[in-house]
């Protein structure tokens, strides 16, 4: 029995316009929704890439990157410092992966920003931009991975270029807003340390075989030539670019195989740890390699007012597998030049432990991790206070941060997008790369 793709190879001109979308199985993108896999232009020559590590809820500096021995028992915390491999940096005894590995890493010590709430913080860190308040917490402006999915689009044209794992950050403040639909984050949608995960994203749809989609894929490119037709009357809307690369990402193995981290060799899932953290850690590693741009690891919830050491004591060991051998896998790969990686959350806490043995929001001075990319390693840049309540030397923005990830990726700094309201606007505004680390 002749098959409706037989008989659509067949078809003239017009009768196929007339035909349109149904009979090309076309509605696949419109069910996975995935965003565009490249930037709006040629796909940038760079071959840098990110990793985020993102503390959503604020991580405690004071208990981690920038720990106070010599201030009172109420607010240097309970957690001894250690030394590292770099010289005259010492971090919490929480962190030893790290601290051996500090030689490939940097901490800024003196970020400060004017907020204490959690969505206006965590809008300031993601888009170097305060925005949202509580009453309106919608996002602003775009985060930074959706720029630089934008600007720079995947590093192998059939990867997703910006990814988030297990699934992104709440608030909305990872996506893409005015930019696109096409440059939001795919996001993985499972835990990547589950026995049987797979991101749901890849899934075909019930009654959907790969061999039909593989064939509707061969027919597409038989009628290449009808695409100024397409664009003209509209009839065709399954063939723009964003379902044509939702089917290269379903039918395409390279992206199947990044994701399948369960052919990861078992003794390295071991020294990431397998816990949400170091698998999400392990899994940003194979999707950078594959070819995406940005990968984001969302990461537990760090909003310790109440017990913060118990808190701590449960998280503060599977970051510190996740990131050190992050670290070390890439540095033995000879990948840590190339991929940069940051540590962050919207915040960090309270010198003072409060009187529930927590800590609270605080943004006057806090701590973020930088490692890799071609930055200078082992270095402190900034200071807090004796006790750690605010800047003592060499202040830094959010959009100083900003601006150091963009230029070590090769984003230019000039660079402005439309907003909302067509207005051009600046992806750095004033802020400068923080010159220390270049």
């Amino acid at each position: 029995m002749q098959t409706i793709l037989d008989r659509a190879a067949g078809l003239s001109r017009r009768t196929f316009l007339q035909l349109g979308v149904p009979a090309l199985g076309l509605g696949l993108a419109d069910l996975l929704r995935i965003p565009a896999l490249a930037a709006e232009s040629t796909p940038s020559a760079s071959k840098k890439s990110i990793i985020v590590i993102w503390t959503n809820g604020g991580l405690s500096q004071q208990d981690t990157y920038d720990m106070k021995p010599d201030a009172p028992a109420e607010f240097r915390g309970v957690y001894r410092p250690i030394p590292t491999s770099a010289s005259g940096i010492s971090i919490t005894e929480r962190f030893p992966l790290q601290a051996r590995m500090m030689e490939h890493m940097s901490l800024i010590r003196s970020v400060h920003h004017e907020n204490g709430i959690h969505a206006p913080s965590a809008h300031w860190m993601l888009t170097g931009r305060f925005g949202p308040t509580l009453a309106r917490i919608a996002p602003q402006h775009p985060g930074f991975g959706s720029v630089i999915s934008r600007a720079l689009g995947a590093r192998v044209p059939q990867m997703p270029a910006y990814v988030t794992v297990p699934k992104t950050e709440g608030f909305g403040y990872q996506g893409s807003v005015y930019l696109g639909k096409g440059y939001d984050p795919l996001e993985a949608g499972a835990d990547p340390n589950s026995k049987d995960f797979q991101i749901p994203n890849l899934s075909l749809p019930d009654g959907l075989k790969l061999s039909s989609v593989e064939s509707r894929r061969r027919l597409l490119k038989k009628f290449d030539t009808l695409r100024r037709d397409v664009d003209a009357t509209g009839v065709l809307e399954g063939l723009d670019t964003f379902k044509t690369q939702a089917l290269e990402m379903v039918t395409g193995e390279r992206v199947r195989k990044a994701f399948d981290i369960n052919t990861e060799d078992p003794r390295l899932r071991d020294r990431y740890g397998r816990h949400t953290y170091g698998q999400s850690a392990l899994l940003a590693r194979r999707l950078i390699e594959a070819g995406s741009r940005c990968v984001t690891v969302n990461t537990g919830y760090w909003d310790h007012h109440d017990g913060i050491e118990k808190g701590l004591d449960s998280q503060l060991p599977p970051l510190d597998a996740a990131i050190g051998t992050l670290i070390e896998d890439l540095h033995e790969r000879g990948m840590l030049d190339d991929v940069l990686i940051f540590c962050a959350g919207e915040f960090g806490r309270t010198p003072l432990i409060n009187g529930h043995a927590g800590r609270d929001h605080w943004s006057n001075c806090f701590s973020v991790m930088f490692a890799g990319g071609g930055l200078k390693g082992g270095q402190v840049v900034g200071a807090s206070e004796k006790k750690g309540g605010g800047v003592l030397e060499r202040l830094v923005t959010p959009f100083d941060l900003l601006a150091t990830i963009y230029h070590t990726l090769g984003v230019p700094l000039e660079t402005h997008y439309n907003d909302g309201n067509g207005r051009p606007t600046s992806i750095v505004e004033a802020g400068q790369p923080i010159r220390e680390l270049i």
